[in-house]
């Protein structure tokens, strides 16, 4: 019985050559549409759909593959003699190979302007059928979605005259990862579409692979960084593109983040330089230039800051790039980098350059924060919101200045991105003091107050959740802190309240916790 295989390509990248190998091999090729139009103009003899279940391709080539005579010829299992007989009496040959890949909804539904109608058209349904069935029989029949692997089973072809058992299962999982994305990406349209909002009972997810990573957090762990699949996305580290330096690491993208979900509190009012280490920020400061702002930064932890990453609103000038090469930095990532700073940063060939224009761009509503956790999937909306002015209550009887209320917002913005329990100490616009991670406030006050040594006189605290007890007042007070924001909501505000009273220091509740764990 003469072998046979159905080429229908969305994708017809390698193609003609996939094709003209399996017709030197004695294939029959079966195909349809605009793929036996390629394949014909290419000197490929091709057999139409139509001519093998011998009914016209109909509803605007909705139907085509959708009959007996192909998916019996896929589905039957070659060691069971009846299904053999079944297909003798029906006069119908079996199917050995299925290239196949999918009308193309995630570009489409990527395009500006797209319509639903558009995403529906391409919404494909005899594809994922014939693969789904070609997958199933994984035994008898090689199904390839990927033009990745088609030099691959030619080359089994040539040598043995079969594709291997292994390739072939190999291959069929490839199928159902191909399909299950495919499904989530339509389904996730369509819930947005419909309107759909809050946490549905099936959660499915898809990414696609943007590297293998060396390692992991540590040598002995392997890693890989996938992206995430859809429109809004191009602020997100996903979508940095590398000018310069080494490969990126596992820890390298994930503190990049952090820089990048830091400084888009930010936004692009000022200039503004954000330093992140070990996914903690260690100096962030804004001002009138980029230059002053990244020596603020640098100044607010000049020790934690050597290895960080730098993230800035603005693109990289000349005078900043010479101020960042005078020590080791792991990335910069930026808007942009001018032709000069270029050829100074790159100077440091280890020195990663990340170019992301919509760096200080506001996240697109609806972004979910995950966290993996064993056996399980933690999901919950970003937290994108500060505080609610409206809310902001001044509770003791001296009152913040107005360059006060401004440290304080400024310093909302880092602690909400610091890890809990977390306290920032801010004078001027720029961090001075960072205590992150603690399991007790005090503590964590104690280590921005030893960060900040002198700076912290005359300093705004801010922390990231309220004060159980008035300890953090007393400390702060004998340290000459002189203002302090904190949420407020303790059993034991009052005592917090009339410790600031006692000493004079203007205190304001924004009733918004900001936990990060």
């Amino acid at each position: 019985m003469k072998k046979r295989a159905i080429i229908s390509l969305s994708d017809k990248t390698g193609a003609l050559d996939f094709a003209r190998g399996l017709c030197e091999l004695g294939y029959e090729i079966i195909s349809t549409g605009g793929t036996a139009k390629h394949l014909t103009e290419g000197g490929v003899p091709v057999t139409q759909i139509s001519d093998v279940t011998g009914f016209p391709e109909c509803l605007d080539g909705r139907v085509k593959t959708l009959h007996p005579a192909i998916h019996a010829g896929i589905l039957a299992m070659r060691s069971n003699p009846d299904h053999m007989a079944q297909l003798e009496r029906l006069g119908i040959g079996t199917i050995d190979i299925v290239a196949v890949n999918l009308y193309p909804f995630k570009a489409t539904i990527l395009r500006d302007e797209v319509t639903l109608e558009e995403a529906i058209e391409n919404i494909d349904i005899g594809g994922p059928t014939m693969i789904r069935a070609a997958a199933k029989n994984w035994q008898d029949v090689a199904v390839i979605v990927d033009p990745a692997d088609y030099e691959a089973v030619l080359d089994e072809l040539r040598d043995t005259g079969e594709v291997s058992g292994e390739t072939k299962l190999r291959l069929a999982a490839k199928v159902f990862e191909h399909t299950a994305q495919y499904d989530a990406l339509i389904a996730g349209y369509l819930r947005r579409q419909a309107g759909i909002e809050g946490f549905t009972q099936a959660l499915t997810l898809t990414f696609e692979k943007v590297q293998d990573m060396r390692y992991g957090e540590n040598p002995h762990q392997a890693a890989a960084f996938y992206r995430e699949i859809g429109r809004g996305l191009d602020g997100t580290i996903a979508f940095a593109e590398q000018l310069w330096g080494k490969e990126l690491s596992y820890n390298n993208i994930n503190d990049a983040n952090g820089a990048l979900d830091m400084l888009k509190e930010f936004g692009n009012e000022l200039p503004c330089v954000v330093a992140v280490k070990h996914a903690n920020p260690c100096g962030v400061a804004v001002a009138p230039t980029l230059h002053e702002a990244y020596m603020k930064a640098y100044e607010a932890d000049p020790v934690s800051i050597y290895g960080g990453i730098v993230a800035a609103n603005r693109p990289i000038d000349k005078a900043t790039a010479e101020e960042m090469v005078k020590i080791f930095l792991e990335i910069v990532i930026a808007p942009g980098f001018t032709p000069e700073a270029l050829e100074v940063l790159k100077t440091k060939p280890n020195l990663r350059l990340l170019r992301l224009p919509a760096a200080a761009e506001p996240y697109q509503s609806g972004t979910l924060d995950m966290k993996k956790v064993a056996g399980g999937l933690l999901v919950q909306e970003l937290d994108a919101e500060l505080y609610d002015d409206a809310d902001v209550k001044v509770v003791t009887e001296a009152q913040p200045t107005p360059e006060q209320l401004y440290d304080m917002k400024f310093g909302m913005k880092v602690v909400k991105h610091v890890k809990s329990n977390a306290i920032v100490l801010v004078k001027d616009g720029m961090t001075v003091g960072i205590g992150p991670g603690q399991t007790n406030r005090v503590t964590a006050l104690e280590l921005a107050i030893k960060y900040a040594g002198e700076r912290a006189r005359g300093s705004v605290l801010a922390s990231d959740a309220f004060f159980p007890f008035d300890d953090c007042v007393e400390l702060a007070a004998k340290h000459g802190i002189a203002a302090i924001v904190q949420p407020g909501g303790s059993i034991r505000d009052a005592d917090s309240i009339s410790a600031c009273n006692k000493y004079g220091i203007p205190m304001v509740f924004t009733g918004k916790r900001h936990f990060k764990h």
